[in-house]
């Protein structure tokens, strides 16, 4: 006899429930993945019963799920501000907290054809992100990874953003200092301490480590970015930074010794310090 959905989305997140604080929603996304529908039509057709293949490709993502992996990487898509985007191993997975960046740089008083950089992108979420709001401003991602640059630019194209460029580099390495200088530079870069126990526990036991851990207990990405930006901002130009909640007193203070003014800091959703960011004074020298 055919299992109804109904029936299984009940069994998916009672077993889950010991392993993840959002079960049944976890549930509904592997079951709308493996049916190629959206979680409202889980409900409008609830008492349809599976076939025996969508069964056992619904239990055996379920086995994976209860085992840890992220639901993102199973069903290997993630919704970001008003984008839905490809995602894999290869990179995080993007994340709300990371919307009050977007938020913030959509606040800046910026020249409407701005020249925005977003560093270590990742799948491109930032950028793509910004783009989408702003379509004449000009964005630019890079990543150290290869298969990070791939992915972002198969997400601009689906999101139809084509416009906005991705390229690979170490940071700042393969810009020319001083050409096309940008108007607006953000970034997510790796900020976690390697002793950190949070690194053992859920979904970040399966993202890259490359990207979440630095020296200098987590810090020493946000030294680098900070000691090199205005290298490549223009005067007035602004530089936004994602970081744990804890380093907000230390990023701030970075960017004040670096000589950054109207420094502050921007609360995540869980109201925790989660960007920092400042101005480049037009009255400086790099």
């Amino acid at each position: 006899m055919a299992v109804p959905i109904e029936h299984w989305l009940r069994s998916a997140t009672e077993q889950l429930q010991a392993s993840s604080e959002s079960a049944r929603l976890d549930s509904e996304c592997l079951l709308a993945h493996v049916l190629g529908q959206n979680r409202t039509w889980l409900y409008t057709w609830s008492d349809r019963g599976l076939t025996a293949e969508q069964l056992s490709a619904a239990n055996a993502l379920l086995q994976r799920r209860i085992a840890g992996e992220p639901v993102a990487y199973l069903c290997g898509q993630r919704d970001f501000w008003s984008l839905t985007l490809d995602v894999n191993p290869s990179t995080l997975i993007p994340r709300g907290d990371t919307e009050t960046l977007i938020e913030w740089a959509l606040e800046l008083p910026v020249l409407a054809t701005a020249n925005v950089l977003d560093l270590g992108t990742g799948t491109g979420a930032i950028a793509l992100a910004l783009a989408s709001e702003q379509p004449s401003w000009h964005v630019q991602g890079v990543d150290f990874q290869a298969e990070a640059v791939a992915l972002a630019r198969t997400n601009a194209a689906k999101n139809n953003l084509s416009r906005v460029t991705f390229e690979q580099s170490d940071w700042f390495s393969a810009l020319a200092v001083g050409a096309g200088r940008f108007d607006l530079i953000v970034s997510n870069p790796p900020y976690i301490d390697g002793a950190d126990e949070h690194l053992q526990q859920g979904d970040v036991r399966f993202e890259p480590r490359s990207a979440l851990v630095a020296e200098e207990q987590g810090l020493a990405d946000l030294r680098h970015i900070i000691e090199q930006a205005p290298d490549y901002l223009t005067a007035d130009g602004w530089l936004l930074l994602e970081h744990g909640w804890q380093q907000a007193d230390a990023v701030c203070e970075l960017l004040r010794q670096r000589g950054f003014t109207d420094v502050e800091n921007r609360c995540d959703l869980g109201a925790n310090p989660r960007i920092s960011g400042g101005r480049w004074p037009a009255q400086r020298i790099a």
